[in-house]
């Protein structure tokens, strides 16, 4: 079964390599195509460096212009091909095939610019670089970006286990049991301190609104760094443990809305783009690390996904209390 995946796996890799290079390729012919048109009129050596006014400020060898600017292009072209044709498919390899072509097509942009200037000036040091050209340059490079997103395509999806697979906990008839465990994030630990001290700093130097604004932000990070997840017979619940005296749920997922639960590893940036409450098509969730997680398919279709310890034992416990309501239900 995994060699059958990694053969049907494959041909899509190959794919999105091919895609990878070809900003590289492209913008590695375009700017030998006009170093050829312009260099006979080309000063030795170039301007390549300007300073905020536009003025130039540094200076380069013909050919070591070229050759730098050929060299990382063409580095950068094969290093991500071999990188996105070798790693496992997911949402990560989309976005690096996008900054691909943002970086191909800004350093083509950028050295042709350079070309062309120094070949309409009589001398280089008459070169200028307005300071519009750099937003020209990033447009240009967000555009070629958003094509390389969309000619990359959709990450594959997870696959699913097989309705009626998942496990379930050996448990008598007529006991209940319950489940609970802490979930954390360091970063979300540093975020909130960092915050709140810039709070504090910002109150002391007399900015009363902004430090407020600070430390309230901080102690709204801090509130979420630890959430308890809980698991019974009413069905999953998402509770912040500094805020647990008060009774506040973050949410909660009764049996009704569920058809099955799973566990599998994801990878938060792969899968997710980020810690966090994260929404994407068809699921969502609260993730705040990689690895072990709680997978729960709704009624309505999407999928929901708490990233926790010991899932397995999560999920078998929520199967046998949806079995129970199940017979229930039947009976």
């Amino acid at each position: 079964m995994k060699s059958a995946e990694r053969s049907a796996v494959a041909p899509r890799g190959r794919l999105w390599a091919l895609i990878a290079v070809l900003p590289f390729v492209t913008a590695t012919a375009v700017v030998a195509g006009v170093y050829t048109s312009v260099s006979a009129r080309l000063p030795d050596p170039l301007a390549t460096h300007f300073g905020a006014a536009g003025r130039v400020d540094g200076y380069s060898s013909v050919h070591g212009f070229l050759t730098g600017c050929l060299v990382v292009l063409l580095v950068l072209g094969t290093g991500l091909g071999l990188l996105v044709q070798r790693q496992e498919p997911s949402a990560g390899t989309l976005w690096a095939i996008a900054v691909g072509y943002a970086t191909a097509a800004g350093v083509g942009y950028l050295s042709c610019l350079t070309l062309l200037g120094n070949a309409a000036a009589t001398d280089a040091s008459a070169v200028r670089l307005p300071l519009w050209q750099a937003a020209v340059a990033l447009g240009v490079a967000l555009a070629a970006g958003a094509l390389g997103r969309l000619l990359a395509g959709r990450a594959p999806r997870p696959p699913r286990p097989a309705a009626g697979d998942a496990p379930r906990l050996d448990l008598p008839a007529g006991a209940t049991a319950g489940w609970s465990r802490t979930i954390s994030t360091p970063p979300l630990v540093v975020l909130g301190v960092l915050t709140a001290c810039g709070g504090l700093v910002l109150l002391t130097s007399g900015s009363a609104i902004a430090g407020v604004a600070l430390l309230l932000s901080g102690a709204a990070a801090a509130a979420v760094t630890a959430i308890r997840v809980t698991v019974d017979r009413r069905g999953l619940t998402l509770a912040p443990l500094l805020l647990s005296a008060f009774r506040i749920r973050f949410r909660r997922i009764p049996l009704a809305r569920m058809s099955e639960a799973t566990s599998r590893p994801i990878s938060v940036f792969a899968e997710f783009g980020g810690w966090g409450y994260r929404v994407r098509p068809g699921r969502s969730g609260l993730v705040l690390r990689s690895g072990d997680a709680v997978v729960l398919r709704l009624t309505s279709g999407r999928e929901f996904v708490v990233s926790v310890d010991d899932a397995a034992t999560a999920a078998a416990l929520l199967n046998t209390y949806l079995d129970r309501a199940r017979s229930q239900q039947g009976g």
